[in-house]
């Protein structure tokens, strides 16, 4: 079972209870990042690359997986960060060069990493972007309930790398948060989407797609379809 810690925001002193998520293993288990129940949130500043992440081992494969560092987003705004127990390997400073695959529909030439931890599955979000014509991509400052949020002028995405489908609440807090933005918004789930999920994003024109272990995304619904073949 994921763990679950008290946590006390330390700018407006809300209580909040936080329950790390579990991601999936190169080996098909779930992995938990271990938290620290004696340690004290620290807001997030400013965000740097290698800071994001945390690696963790997995109990039944012994694989070493570099996931999200947990944060919890309180209603009065701050990005908390939650300690993790025990001690930690440095993430490299940059993700790996990227292997020609061969090209998902409507996009030629695409290039990608296979995915096996939660920062493949952001570097191939954010290579796919960068293939529609966002640039700018980069670590969004306002953290998503879940999984990694990403950011470039006129677009928000959000990275899904759990082991659950993405649920209605998901996609509408993603497209919520786009519209204060006056953004454009893309979901990618490595689990997919639960039903009513995906009846919400076509009715809100949200597009969704499915990282496969080759790290390429798939369109899975309309309004993906029409993106993937139309470009930015």
């Amino acid at each position: 079972m994921p763990e679950s810690v008290p946590v006390r925001c330390p700018v407006c002193h809300r209580a909040h209870r936080y329950t790390a998520p579990s991601y999936p293993c190169a080996c098909g288990a779930p992995v938990a990042p271990p938290l620290d129940p004696d340690a004290v949130p620290v807001p997030v500043g400013h965000r740097a690359w290698q800071e994001e992440w945390v690696t963790v081992r997995c109990g039944r494969c012994g694989h070493d997986g570099e996931w999200p560092r947990p944060e919890l987003g309180c209603p009065c705004g701050t990005a908390l960060r939650i300690p993790v127990a025990g001690p930690r390997a440095p993430a490299p400073a940059a993700p790996a060069a990227p292997a020609a695959l061969p090209k998902p529909p409507g996009r030629p030439g695409f290039r990608s990493v296979p995915i096996r931890t939660a920062r493949d599955a952001v570097t191939a979000a954010v290579l796919y972007l960068r293939l529609l014509g966002h640039e700018d991509v980069r670590r969004a400052h306002r953290c998503p309930p879940a999984g990694v949020g990403l950011a470039g002028r006129g677009v928000l995405a959000r990275v899904d790398p759990s082991s659950r489908p993405a649920t209605l609440r998901d996609v509408e807090c993603l497209w919520l948060t786009a519209m204060t933005e006056s953004a454009r918004c893309l979901y990618f789930s490595l689990a997919g989407y639960a039903e009513d999920a995906r009846a919400r994003a076509d009715a809100l024109g949200v597009p969704l797609f499915l990282l496969d272990p080759t790290g390429v995304p798939q369109p899975v619904n309309g309004p993906a379809d029409a993106l993937d073949a139309g470009g930015a």
